[in-house]
């Protein structure tokens, strides 16, 4: 288990910090749990994925994260979309399926066509607008800023 560490920051105060080492594991854990070749349905996928964030932001809730947490959710929520378009596979399960989250016919047959890799449609427009936050939610994903809400404290 790698703990936070005292550090010097702004004004010389000291702060607690997370190591490199401690988010270089963190990442390395993300990135196996959202491999899109890892036979997982989203719904494991998301509890998986739950369980490790939850334990990781209560062990460093006392550090000052919110920057590069917001950073490092944007990425996760790519690697998901990722997965999502990942698991449709073919070019007809896409159309159909982007039909069903709300784009028009013309539109969901160019999309569902590209030739974007999927990790370049993952951060396009054409996934970022029919798997919003909102529906990643209402599926059981808990974005990592929720976290820090909820379990930052203070130590003063």
């Amino acid at each position: 288990m790698i703990l936070p560490v005292y550090k010097k920051g702004i004004k010389g105060q000291y702060a607690l910090v997370v190591t490199k080492k401690g988010w270089a594991k963190f990442k390395r854990n993300l990135k196996s749990i959202t491999k899109k070749t890892k036979p997982m349905s989203l719904f494991e996928r998301l509890d998986r994925l739950n369980q490790v964030c939850r334990g990781w932001m209560n062990n460093y809730r006392l550090t000052n994260i919110y920057a590069k947490v917001k950073k490092l959710d944007e990425w996760l929520r790519n690697r998901l979309r990722y997965c999502i378009w990942h698991d449709w596979k073919k070019l007809e399960r896409k159309r159909k399926n982007l039909i069903r989250l709300g784009i028009e016919i013309g539109q969901a047959y160019a999309w569902s066509r590209t030739r974007m890799g999927g990790w370049a449609v993952a951060q396009s427009p054409i996934l970022k607008t029919t798997i919003t936050v909102s529906r990643l939610k209402r599926k059981g994903y808990k974005p990592l800023l929720d976290y820090i809400n909820n379990t930052q404290t203070s130590i003063w």
